[in-house]
């Protein structure tokens, strides 16, 4: 593997998606991309800029976000649990992944959403996403990361200031749990999530670090 250390390096989305299209598909016919990292960093919007450049492509791309999986603000390992028995597993084994929407607001799983076999490639995006057991079918693993600041910040801003003290437990629960997953340390890219460099944000990142085979088309 390739590893540079080079804070500050823009990198274009298309080069990563090379890299991916590059190699084999590990989960079925599908290139499976994990988008970690701590609440607030900017994975939503990584997830999307992927999506919207492999769309350009013509492949064809699902989004997947953890936060539709989790049971509420402790169901972050249920919600893991269901994205690899219940969409990862069955697609590795040839049949549809199915999962439900959790709705935040009625404190309840709703509508059953249906992640076909037939996907070039799927995004799953959000805190465990990137979790050990979903290793054997990655294709890529990014983590973004900025400023604790910026992210309660953006946090409070979405969600409102009276749930300040669940953002806080929260913060305190992913930095534990990344910590056990070691899940920085084995992404291939660490994303920086507010940039200062100039680039384009729609189809550049800003690298922290990344981690690539000798002839990926990225490295």
């Amino acid at each position: 593997m390739e590893s540079t250390d080079t804070p500050e390096t823009p990198l274009t989305i298309d080069s990563l998606l090379d890299h991916v299209q590059s190699s084999p598909a590990r989960l079925g016919r599908t290139r499976l991309i994990g988008v970690d990292g701590p609440a607030g960093s900017g994975k939503s919007t990584l997830a999307a800029r992927f999506a919207a450049r492999a769309e350009a492509r013509g492949l064809r791309c699902q989004v997947l976000h953890m936060d539709d999986l989790y049971d509420g603000w402790d169901g972050a390992v249920r919600g893991f649990g269901l994205l690899r028995d219940h969409v990862l597993q069955r697609i590795a084994d040839g049949r549809e992944g199915r999962y439900r929407r959790y709705d935040w607001v009625q404190g309840a799983y709703a509508e059953l959403h249906v992640v076909p076999t037939t996907l070039d490639l799927l995004i799953v995006e959000g805190v465990t996403s990137c979790d050990r057991d979903a290793d054997r079918w990655q294709s890529l693993r990014l983590w973004i990361e900025t400023s604790n600041e910026v992210r309660l910040d953006r946090g409070i801003e979405r969600d409102g200031e009276p749930l300040r003290d669940r953002w806080l437990d929260w913060m305190r629960w992913e930095r534990d749990h990344f910590a056990t997953q070691n899940t920085r340390a084995r992404a291939h890219v660490v994303v920086d999530g507010n940039p200062t460099v100039e680039h384009d944000p729609e189809t550049q990142i800003i690298t922290k670090s990344v981690h690539l085979d000798h002839d990926s088309a990225a490295s």
